[in-house]
Parts: structure tokens; sequence; C-alpha cells
């Protein structure tokens, strides 16, 4: 993984100068120069207009007591993009204007929670422990676990003195 990132590093800026090269020899410099500053403009446009609208999803989807899991992807994938947007070069910049389109964002987003792993968890007093873990609430929001059978009161966990042996 740490290879593929120092590649992703060295790589992706090399990608973005050799493309820079091609465009600004085909083109000139100028008009090249203007085109990176037109695409990171239209980023922003496109950041707004559909950000907005997916904003309005949201809010309706919550409205509705539902979990907008679908469009909070949508959302920072659209983060990413305007991003790669405002990132001068053109190979993030098609990178970006592919991630505007809805059915790519789709397309990505159903890998990524095919691959997702969900853990909940909750802490503080809506914490539920079994009946093998009695759990005893201390001062201030700290936990302790109680051994099965074990009776008296629980020390508090950041004493530095408590040398109880059965603290976990």
């Amino acid at each position: 993984m740490g290879l593929l990132i120092l590649a992703a590093i060295i790589g992706l800026p090399l990608i973005e100068i050799m493309v820079f090269i091609q465009v600004g020899s085909a083109i000139g410099a100028l008009p090249t120069i203007l085109l990176t500053v037109v695409t990171a403009f239209a980023g922003l446009v496109m950041l707004r207009t559909q950000g907005v609208s997916l904003l309005m999803r949201i809010q309706s989807e919550m409205n509705a007591g539902r979990v907008p899991g679908r469009d909070m992807i949508h959302g920072a994938l659209m983060v990413v993009a305007s991003v790669l947007l405002l990132i001068p070069g053109f190979a993030s910049d098609a990178v970006g204007l592919l991630l505007f389109v809805p059915p790519v964002r789709d397309m990505i987003a159903n890998a990524l929670v095919s691959r997702a792993h969900v853990v909940v968890t909750t802490s503080g007093p809506a914490r539920r422990s079994g009946p093998s873990e009695p759990v005893v609430d201390l001062d201030e929001g700290d936990w302790q676990r109680k051994p099965d059978g074990a009776s008296g009161s629980a020390r508090r966990l950041d004493n530095p003195w408590n040398d109880d042996p059965d603290r976990q």
C-alpha cells in the first residue's frame, strides 16, 4: 500500500506535466493557461449547481426520516471532483469532470458500498452490555467492565492510584 501511495505521489504530477506539455505544444501557452482557469471555474459552477440540488435531496430524505447515505456518498464524490478541477492539470480535470456525471458517481458509490464494512458502536449512557459483561457507570462518563459475580463499588478508570488487579 505504501508503495502504491509513493507511486501516485510521484506519478500523478509527472502525468500532469506530460499532458501540459502536449496540450501546450498543440494549442500554445496562453490558451493552455486559459483552459486551466476555465476548467477550475467550471468546477466551481458545477459544484454549486449540483451541490444545491444534492443538499435539497439530503434535507428531504432527513425530513422523511430516512438516512441519506447514497446522497452523502454523492456529496463526498462531488467535493473530490471539485478539488480535482481546482488542481491545475488536465488529467485531474478529466477525472473531476467524470465525477460530476451522476451515473459515474453511482458506479463508484456502489463499488464503495459493496466494499464497506460498517461497525456501529455506542458510547455513554446508551451503551448496552450483555448479561456476562456488567458495566458500571462511574463519574463523568467513565466506564468500567466488572467481571461476573463482582460486587462492591467500582473505581475511577483514570485514578493513577488504582491498584486493583481486576481492572481492565
